[in-house]
């Protein structure tokens, strides 16, 4: 598995913006923000050094919205940690970074085809308070699209390399790759 420590890993769920088990919206969900009441900017969070768990829940979508065929997504390998590197005057959380190994095993639910996909990537996260993310990475992360939804085509997506992600208010999702690769799950398990 790789390991990246120069910057920090996403949550497969975030990005995809599937809906995970038992929840009824598909709109990406920021990862919950450690309770910053009480703490400096480079205290929030709990753990040494104020990393803390940041778990990726299990996730499913339904035919035509990521793939031509219903997925399901769950972390078999998840170590992800986070730390809140930036909160804003009212405890908001405004920067947090992400490290830590994560293997999702992307299924198609038709065919019980899958693959173990290794989204290990490292990020920083930046929320804008409208909704949006500024996302800096480095490394392999899961990346989901919708139709018309992004720059990259409709699709589950592994993007590799060093790039920025943009989620606006509205979850498109802009990749702009300064080196890297993009491989298409949904082809891996058709």
């Amino acid at each position: 598995m790789r390991r990246n420590h120069l910057a920090l890993p996403v949550l497969a769920a975030v990005l995809i913006g599937a809906v995970p088990a038992g929840t009824a919206s598909a709109a990406p969900v920021p990862p919950a923000a450690p309770a910053a009441s009480g703490t400096s900017n480079a205290q929030a969070g709990g753990g040494e050094g104020g990393w803390e768990p940041a778990p990726s829940a299990p996730w499913d979508t339904a035919a035509g919205a990521r793939c031509d065929f219903p997925v399901h997504g769950e972390p078999v390998v998840d170590e992800v940690v986070r730390r809140v590197l930036e909160t804003r005057p009212d405890g908001s959380v405004k920067r947090v970074a992400y490290t830590g190994d994560l293997v999702v095993r992307v299924t198609n639910t038709v065919t019980g085809a899958s693959h173990d996909a290794d989204v290990s990537g490292s990020a920083v996260v930046e929320y804008g308070t409208d909704g949006s993310q500024h996302w800096s990475v480095l490394g392999p992360v899961l990346v989901g699209v919708g139709e018309n939804g992004g720059n990259l085509p409709r699709g589950l997506h592994v993007v590799d390399g060093a790039y920025t992600l943009d989620i606006d208010p509205t979850g498109h999702k802009t990749v702009t790759m300064v080196r890297g690769t993009v491989d298409d799950l949904c082809a891996r398990i058709s």
